[in-house]
């Protein structure tokens, strides 16, 4: 069981189409082990650097604000908040129906 801090979601928007949440995680703070259902785009809002823990092993990934990414369904991570100051992103999930 981890001892870090939880990363806060809120889901902006939640329709047959797309689910839209803010993430922000202090210093330190993760959303927990997960895998995405979804193919998904992700929006920094504040630049930062993240800790991915994967089952591949760890590496670090910059989020420059405004730069955003795309990732397909499957990823399996823990996401890691590994900057001193908070950071924040906005994850919008394509449920359209997988191949």
């Amino acid at each position: 069981m981890s001892l870090r801090p939880k990363a806060i979601a809120t889901v902006q928007v939640d329709t047959d189409e797309v689910v839209v949440t803010e993430w922000r995680f202090a210093p330190g703070a993760e959303t927990g082990r997960h895998c995405h259902d979804h193919d998904y785009v992700v929006v920094p809002m504040t630049d930062g650097t993240l800790l991915l823990e994967t089952p591949q092993g760890d590496r670090f990934a910059p989020l420059v604000a405004g730069q955003s990414y795309f990732r397909k369904a499957g990823v399996d991570h823990n996401v890691v908040n590994a900057s001193d100051h908070p950071v924040i992103f906005v994850e919008t999930e394509l449920k359209r129906p997988q191949p």
